[in-house]
């Protein structure tokens, strides 16, 4: 969601005054750490200090089973056929895999959207 600052920065320690990084840039770094690549690929892909996305990463990953706990739920409440993730490999993969499940449904994020406006690729976890 453009324009909004992502808990993770928070949890990473970001001070205020500093440029806060929208969701979609912290979800591209998850992915990529998903997909395998380590911070310092993910800070170079992104533009973004290693540091900062190396706090990301932790964020995430000290809650990754969390994550993947609440959104697998989720997903197998908002559909009746859900396509949940099999194992990615990871705890940061799995957690990574089911948000993108419960996203799938299209509804999780953007109800008000046709399916085909939300992009539910997630190729580390074999969906794409």
């Amino acid at each position: 969601m453009p324009g909004m600052r992502a808990d993770a920065c928070a949890a990473a320690g970001d001070l205020p005054g500093r440029r806060a990084d929208e969701t979609g840039v912290i979800g591209t770094a998850l992915e990529a750490k998903a997909a395998g690549s380590g911070h310092r690929t993910i800070a170079g892909m992104l533009g973004r200090p290693p540091s900062t996305v190396r706090g990301w990463l932790r964020a995430f990953a000290a809650r990754a089973e969390q994550v993947r706990s609440v959104f697998t739920a989720l997903a197998a409440g908002l559909v009746t056929d859900p396509p949940l993730p099999a194992p990615a490999g990871s705890a940061v993969g799995d957690a990574v895999a089911a948000v993108a499940a419960a996203v799938t449904s299209g509804m999780l994020l953007a109800p008000a959207w046709p399916a085909g406006a939300v992009n539910t690729s997630w190729p580390w976890a074999g969906g794409g």
